[in-house]
């Protein structure tokens, strides 16, 4: 399930309207729209955070797998790895369009790829040149 649906399944469960929640947690109505279509993602954890406390839910179900990678490349690369990140989940989204895969295939395969990343990432830093 997406965020957007997480979001707005929880938001509906809580039987609060886009505006009270976008007043509780500090942003916009407009924000909160553009959540729950999909258009956009919380930028910075503490947001996840605040709307897992107002919504009542666990703090994990709001972030799938490949939005904590996103989060955690950024932690550890900044912009850069945030950037490749997310163009790595693009770009493999993409091979998952024919609907062939399980939903845990798919998960599976999501999973291999980021520890691929990671390992990638630690490999290069033994080999990369840092200037004196």
């Amino acid at each position: 399930m997406k965020f957007s649906d997480k979001l707005r399944e929880a938001r509906n469960s809580a039987n609060l309207t886009q505006s009270q929640l976008a007043q509780q947690i500090g942003v916009s109505v407009r924000t909160i729209t553009n959540y729950e279509t999909g258009d956009r993602y919380p930028k910075k954890r503490e947001l996840y955070k605040k709307l897992s406390q107002v919504l009542n839910v666990d703090l994990n179900y709001l972030l799938t797998e490949d939005e904590e990678f996103v989060f955690e490349a950024e932690s550890q690369h900044g912009s850069r790895g945030k950037k490749q990140a997310k163009e790595l989940i693009e770009s493999i989204s993409g091979l998952f369009a024919g609907g062939e895969l399980s939903q845990s295939d798919k998960d599976a395969v999501m999973q291999a790829l980021q520890e691929a990343y990671w390992d990638a990432k630690k490999e290069n830093k033994k080999y990369s040149h840092t200037k004196k």
